[in-house]
């Protein structure tokens, strides 16, 4: 297998936390605020973008790939890169899964965040169904795949901007104080997310999210959050300092 049409937009791993995002977007829709504030309490961060997102009405690839390298100097992350893949298209199969996990071997996170599993776009469940085979795949010893073994300790889920699933997530986090980088983050995304750029058939805006996030925050009593899911469930050693 080969390489594909991986492209380096910046940075240098290895990272604490890897975030998986079918297009770029998808990662600051779902999670934005979540990047920014753990790049600010000193976590290295890495975006990994499965497509470039083209076609789409109103944009490019040096387009997208330019607003999503400017979005991700605003939340503070350390890397981002694009596996290459073709938008609308993307399977879990083998090549894709061998992929994916020679850069998860060479990024070592010890958390990958992936799209939620259900969702209307199907690059989207594709994207976590890829995300979850690859992290079993970079485990594996004796395999042509590139780099030394690496075990992820924990997968959580992101909700992207179909929220109908998302009414019982497993657990918020509160971006009270980095809700205004989430939104810069997104309003870089000027071809798919500005009205005044693309159109009336703009699927969602800025102002929409910081609705939704305001949504969660109220729920847990702050002013901003965002929401996570997970498979499998988390073990409190200590109950009392998380409650």
């Amino acid at each position: 297998m080969t390489e594909g049409g991986f492209r380096l937009l910046f940075g240098s791993g290895p990272v604490d936390l890897l975030v998986i995002s079918p297009h770029p977007d998808d990662a600051e829709i779902g999670m934005g605020g979540t990047m920014a504030l753990l790049a600010q309490r000193g976590r290295r961060v890495g975006i990994l973008d499965l497509t470039d997102g083209e076609p789409t009405p109103v944009g490019d690839p040096p387009r997208r790939l330019q607003e999503a390298r400017e979005a991700a100097e605003v939340l503070g992350v350390c890397w981002r890169g694009c596996l290459g893949l073709r938008n609308r298209a993307v399977v879990p199969d083998l090549e894709a899964r061998w992929l994916l996990a020679g850069w998860i071997r060479r990024l070592r996170p010890r958390t990958v965040a992936l799209p939620y599993w259900v969702d209307y776009h199907p690059d989207h469940v594709a994207g976590a169904q890829l995300g979850e085979a690859a992290c079993f795949w970079a485990r594996l010893s004796r395999s042509d795949i590139p780099g030394e073994p690496h075990r992820v300790q924990r997968i959580v889920y992101y909700y992207s901007i179909h929220l109908r699933d998302a009414h019982r997530p497993a657990f918020l986090v509160d971006i009270s104080k980095t809700v205004a980088t989430k939104l810069a983050a997104l309003r870089c995304y000027r071809s798919q997310l500005d009205p005044a750029v693309r159109g009336p058939d703009v699927p969602v805006t800025a102002e929409d999210l910081e609705v939704a996030a305001r949504y969660w925050g109220w729920l847990a009593r702050t002013t901003h959050a965002e929401p996570f899911a997970l498979r499998t469930p988390l073990l409190l050693k200590d109950p009392l300092a998380t409650f």
